[in-house]
């Protein structure tokens, strides 16, 4: 909204008002009214949820072995999150931009979704939630919905890099029309892109329609992904807030190169106008993170609940699908991976021995973070663990969440720098 207004006092000759036409300028004042909005309303929020007595349900004791009591912390922090990332958004950016439409539909879809669950949760004392299979349909229902408009958008394009040999030199160039593509970016490989469509050779002339169907399909797929793997990472103070700011600022820097066709030519990497509205998200995203890290690190004052993380999972899957770079997330999503990993493997090898008569798990407990904090005297005597003495001791859970957050900083470092690694 202020973005319209001060480009119309540009129009008439109001001096500084032509600031709001860089993206640098808006960018870093949505970081900073993000922080103050999630610092300032999260007093707010909190103090009003603890004088009514709306708060956590009491966890475990069993799980931390250093004795934490989090019984009477606040939950669905998450609606913190949400109102300091849209606030900005509605602010500054370019409301008539389909990738920051998207993505602020996104935020409210998943949010709405994680706030029906923690209401249940909360509210109606049940411990399980929302439906499984609800849960379910609501993560493919937005994945749905981004795909079809990414596919049927005409605003959705992008400009393929090519290169180009001139004098002995190799340099890359940009082609001059815009036009819709299955290509995705794809680490490691020289050429750098990847067309789905090249996997439907067999079907014809209709191999780009199969492959607008794969695309659709695999943005479904990864939005439920990383959505479920940011909720599973949600288990700590500060666990997840810290991990996704980390990656929030990995993605606003590739949407930003991304959307600059000489950074994009000095890459190599495909160019997509429009995308540059994307870093005022990632700054309005990672801001209201940092402030909700205020009230969220060790000891929490409030914790996110799926209002938060499952929001912010599917945040971070679609951005990574609108600017083509969703094949990285196994590598900068590495923690929410590894997370879903060792439940599915813990599941799978669990049941399995009960098919046998026996109990048997692969790590102490999953998530894979709750495995570090596991005394031996709390492991079951009559169960076999596949990695009993790994490790061999118990951390705290601040020193848990800050050793995950360097391994997601290297991991951000791992996939920028993938774009030069061919």
């Amino acid at each position: 909204m202020l973005y319209y207004l001060f480009r119309l006092l540009e129009s008439v000759g109001v001096p500084g008002s032509g600031m709001w036409s860089y993206i640098s300028f808006r960018a870093l004042l949505a970081f900073i009214l993000a922080l103050i909005i999630s610092a300032t309303f999260g007093e707010y929020f909190i103090k009003w949820m603890r004088s009514h007595h709306i708060s956590e349900t009491q966890r475990d004791a069993s799980v931390d072995p250093y004795g934490v009591n989090k019984q009477g912390v606040p939950s669905m922090g998450g609606v913190i999150i949400i109102m300091a990332v849209l606030v900005p958004c509605l602010l500054l950016g370019r409301l008539r931009n389909i990738y920051l439409l998207l993505m602020m539909v996104t935020t409210i879809w998943l949010g709405a979704l994680g706030f029906l669950d923690d209401y249940i949760k909360i509210f109606k004392k049940n411990k399980e939630g929302l439906n499984g299979w609800l849960k379910i349909a609501g993560q493919f229902g937005i994945g749905l919905i981004v795909g079809l408009t990414l596919y049927l958008s005409p605003d959705a394009v992008i400009r393929e890099n090519v290169e180009v040999v001139k004098d002995g030199q190799v340099t890359c160039t940009h082609k001059y029309e815009n036009h819709k593509s299955t290509k995705t970016t794809i680490p490691f490989l020289k050429n750098n892109n990847l067309d789905y469509s090249s996997f439907f050779e067999f079907c014809g002339p209709y191999k780009q329609s199969a492959g607008w169907i794969f695309f659709v399909f695999l943005t479904v797929i990864v939005v439920m992904a990383v959505s479920n793997g940011a909720n599973l990472n949600d288990g700590m103070d500060g666990m997840t807030a810290g991990n996704s700011a980390i990656i929030g600022v990995a993605l606003g820097l590739l949407s930003y190169v991304s959307s600059h066709i000489e950074f994009a030519g000095y890459l190599n990497i495909m160019y997509i106008p429009g995308t540059q509205e994307l870093v005022i998200f990632a700054s309005a995203f990672v801001g209201a993170l940092i402030g909700f890290l205020w009230y969220n690190a060790f000891p929490a004052q409030i914790f996110m609940g799926d209002t938060g993380s499952l929001s912010i999972g599917g945040i971070i899957g679609v951005f990574a699908v609108i600017i083509h770079k969703e094949l990285l997330l196994p590598l900068l999503c590495g923690v929410f991976f590894v997370e879903s990993l060792s439940v599915i493997l813990q599941t799978t090898y669990f049941k399995k021995g009960k098919r046998l008569g026996r109990k048997q798990r692969v790590f102490k407990r999953t998530p894979i973070h709750d495995n570090f904090r596991v005394l031996p005297e709390q492991m079951d005597p009559e169960c076999h663990y596949m990695f009993p003495k790994w490790p061999k001791n118990s951390f705290h859970e601040a020193k848990i969440t800050t050793r995950f957050w360097i391994v997601t900083m290297i991991l951000a470092a791992a996939t920028i720098i993938t774009l030069k690694i061919r």
